[in-house]
């Protein structure tokens, strides 16, 4: 199954069969002071820095998300959306889970947006569901029901398919829906990321839709995040996951080398073309950091 996002020009495509697609996560205030008080103080041109760099690694979009406590969102995500749209031709995600700052960002968004996200909880599904439907947008479904995160992947699999059927009777096909099986830590539940990996599996059996992670919430609280992140990002990848809202830069590499074991690189073509492009990369930004 395929999932089409589009910028002004430019077409991705989600699919099992497809090169994992990376989403950027940089453009977030969460945990980033400096972005937060760049947002607040209308400097825009940091937004576009951090969009260009997340793009140089490898980024096929960009999740944007401007929740800053006591700014005005709504003004905000049509302003970033905006310039972000005007410098780079990706495909845009649009990170709320306030109806108010998704419909200013569906109205800002160019061509064919993700919307993160809708969960199962039946307020979200009655409020949200029908912009997507009216913008023609693509939706990342969490696995959230009324009653909270899902325990077992079978709770989880029956939150994905309120969301699907949901959106089916409004019209959304089902190729537009990406669903998100959630990624806990660890730290606090060593079965976690089994209850993650076996979702996935059973999404994949039951609806065959492209499936999201966020894949650092694994390590939460941990040491040595970046090892934890890479080896359960590849072994999500193998079970069935096809994007991921993360980071490029860190991450790009373990993506790469899984499409490449996947079979999904002919000729190791993209993963020596990602090599040389990084370590020119690294070479350039050391060399900045010594100007």
């Amino acid at each position: 199954m395929h999932t089409i996002l589009r910028s002004e020009k430019k077409e991705i495509t989600i699919g099992n069969d497809k090169p994992f697609v990376i989403i950027g996560e940089k453009i977030n205030p969460t945990g980033s002071k400096k972005l937060a008080a760049a947002l607040q103080s209308g400097n825009l041109d940091f937004v576009q820095q951090l969009a260009e760099r997340q793009i140089a690694w490898g980024a096929d979009a960009l999740d944007i998300n401007v929740g800053v406590p006591g700014m005005d969102e709504v003004t905000m995500i049509s302003k970033v959306i905006s310039k972000v749209s005007l410098a780079f031709d990706v495909p845009i995600c649009i990170d709320s889970g306030k109806v108010e700052i998704l419909d200013a960002g569906l109205k800002a968004a160019i061509g064919k947006p993700l919307v993160n996200s809708v969960n199962a909880e039946e307020k979200q599904l009655s409020s949200i569901l029908p912009l997507v439907k009216e913008r023609g947008a693509a939706v990342i479904g969490l696995t959230i029901d009324d009653n909270g995160i899902p325990k077992t992947p079978e709770e989880r699999v029956a939150a994905a398919d309120k969301i699907i059927q949901r959106a089916g009777r409004l019209g959304i096909p089902i190729e537009d829906i990406i669903i998100d099986p959630l990624v806990m830590t660890v730290g606090s539940d060593s079965k976690a990321a089994l209850v993650t990996l076996q979702t996935i599996e059973l999404i994949c059996k039951e609806f065959g839709v492209n499936i999201n992670l966020g894949a650092s919430n694994v390590s939460f609280g941990l040491p040595d995040r970046l090892t934890i992140n890479q080896t359960f990002l590849a072994m999500a990848i193998q079970a069935g996951a096809t994007c991921s809202i993360t980071d490029p830069i860190k991450l790009g590499s373990t993506i790469r080398s899984s499409d490449l074991l996947m079979g999904r690189d002919d000729f190791a073509m993209r993963f020596i073309k990602y090599f040389r492009n990084t370590e020119t990369l690294r070479a350039k930004e050391s060399q900045q950091l010594k100007a």
